[in-house]
């Protein structure tokens, strides 16, 4: 009977400790089971699970780019923020996070931003008449000039065509308020609000307008309300001031397989179209500003309705079934300089910018809470496809081959380019002669909207002369009939071969110059310079 009762107890006991043992194992895998999923959440979260790194030097060594540099944000924190290559083709100094690029047009957001904040505190309304603010303000019609607001100023529904009016601007010297009274003579393109141009020269004015409501510059008004609170300690608003820091990125232009360091061409007249030069680092703070509806900490830069203005969509435009197809987008649209539309169903607030040399994205995923900016030292537009793949990855969406797409789409706009070239080669006619004499074509030419071109022979060689563009000075040399060729003296990023006829009036005389300089940016075109003086 003892016997039996301890071999009771003891089996007791026996249960008793597999139960304890069997409870402590399922608490330490329930707890394990925790610790997984949060950490696979985190390195969801944070990208852990992407060999960035690794993902983004492929795409920049198949893309030709010298150096770019990368930022990535989500629920805000910081996935990413890196360099990578070099800052100039054939030198060792590698690219980082802190590395200083033209953010070009992206700038166009920081002077919506501004005028948010004005409109915020009650100094202006969106909707105000431009000429309320500069009275001299005239575009191609007056009652349009008349009509025309700030509003309209930033949604390039101004009636303009795309870059129309950037040959004023381009390496001149003429301020921003002398582009803005020459803007009169731009011919009309589309009927007012009734189609989409995108212009600089109206995101000029609109600087104009943030000086003549707050009494500073615009990139006073900009550094003082943004880049200072934000503490973009490394950004900038004009190449005048890069010199006195390292860390800059070369820009490079593309010529046959190679990319060819070029210089840093002055854009402060048309800053508040595209001035602002930045890095990744600094650029990931004015993606969580915009992320967090204008808040950063206890401040509120701009409120979120001003916001939901600018990410509200004012010049609407058709989607291709093509886009629909590729990018899941449904509507296709630009903000108050935001470009706007949608990703495989997630709203996209983003923007691209072109500088001489260098390229820029920022593509922004409100909703999920992501921001992405690529900066780069080439002119090649690696930005937008890069930033869909990354938001594949951080979403975990199907992956699209981004980098061959994007890859062709590059290199079938520098092919259409070069076909023109091509085309005016071919065109060529040896063994004519000019019907004036270089004497007789020396002399002023003038254009209402452009301003003076001379046209000089020292003897041995004519120049033409655009004389509010020392940058753009160029031997001629004879091409055929009465076409020269330009021979620019300074490396252009936009444009290199060009011609310029020299026209004759009734009487034979040399009466006006008409130019053929193919290239998608700078429209040589525009200037219908006449002889002064015959």
């Amino acid at each position: 009977m003892i016997d039996h009762t301890c071999a009771i107890r003891n089996r007791k006991s026996k249960i008793e400790n597999e139960l304890k043992v069997t409870l402590m194992l399922s608490n330490y895998i329930k707890y394990f089971s925790i610790v997984l999923f949060s950490l696979i959440q985190l390195s969801s979260l944070f990208g852990q699970d992407v060999k960035w790194d690794e993902l983004i030097e492929k795409w920049r060594t198949e893309y030709h780019v010298p150096g770019m540099s990368v930022g990535i944000i989500k629920d805000g924190k910081v996935v990413l923020s890196s360099g990578y290559g070099v800052l100039e083709e054939g030198k060792k100094t590698k690219v980082d996070e802190n590395t200083l690029f033209s953010i070009a047009s992206n700038t166009k957001a920081f002077i919506t931003a501004s005028i948010a904040k004005l409109v915020d505190e009650g100094k202006m309304n969106w909707d105000d008449r431009v000429q309320t603010y500069l009275p001299y303000f005239e575009l191609y019609d007056p009652c349009v000039s008349e009509m025309m607001t700030v509003r309209d100023l930033l949604c390039h529904r101004s009636g303009l065509g795309t870059f129309s009016g950037d040959v004023i601007w381009y390496r001149s010297e003429y301020s921003a308020e002398e582009v803005v009274r020459r803007v009169a003579a731009l011919p009309q393109n589309f009927e007012f609000r009734s189609g989409f141009g995108y212009s600089n020269v109206m995101f000029l004015a609109a600087g104009e307008v943030i000086r003549k409501v707050s009494g500073k510059k615009w990139d006073e008004y900009v550094k003082e309300n943004f880049i200072r609170p934000l503490h973009m300690n490394r950004t900038t608003t004009s190449t005048n001031e890069i010199y006195a820091t390292s860390n800059i990125a070369t820009p490079h232009k593309p010529q046959g397989d190679h990319e060819v360091p070029i210089e840093w061409v002055n854009w402060d007249n048309m800053g508040a179209a595209g001035g602002i030069i930045s890095s990744s680092t600094d650029m990931l703070k004015w993606m969580a500003l915009q992320l967090d509806h204008g808040i950063e900490g206890t401040d509120t830069f701009f409120t979120a309705q001003s916001q939901t203005t600018m990410w509200t969509p004012h010049n609407n435009f058709p989607v291709s079934q093509r886009a629909h197809q590729i990018y899941g987008r449904n509507f296709n649209g630009y903000g108050l300089g935001w470009g706007l539309g949608e990703y495989q169903g997630h709203f996209v607030a983003s923007h691209t910018g072109g500088y001489d040399g260098m390229y820029s994205s920022v593509m922004l995923l409100p909703n999920e809470h992501i921001g992405i900016v690529v900066l780069t030292n080439a002119m090649h537009s690696i930005g937008p496809m890069l930033s869909n793949e990354i938001i594949d990855k951080l979403l975990d969406l199907p992956q699209g081959d981004w980098e061959d797409r994007g890859l062709k789409q590059d290199q079938a706009a520098w092919k259409s380019k070069a076909d023109r070239i091509e085309e005016r080669m071919k065109a060529h006619e040896t063994g004519t002669k000019p019907t004036m004499s270089a004497e007789e074509i020396s002399g002023l030419y003038r254009d209402p909207m452009y301003g003076d071109i001379r046209i000089e022979h020292d003897g041995t060689q004519l120049m033409i002369d655009f004389t509010a563009s020392p940058g753009l000075k160029a031997k001629l040399s004879h091409w055929h009939h009465d076409v020269y060729q330009i021979e620019w003296l300074k490396p252009q990023a936009w444009f290199s071969f060009g011609t310029v006829q020299i026209l004759k009036d009734n009487n034979a005389k040399p009466d006006g110059l008409l130019f053929d300089v193919p290239n998608d940016d700078i429209f040589f075109e525009e200037i219908k310079a006449v002889r002064v003086n015959k």
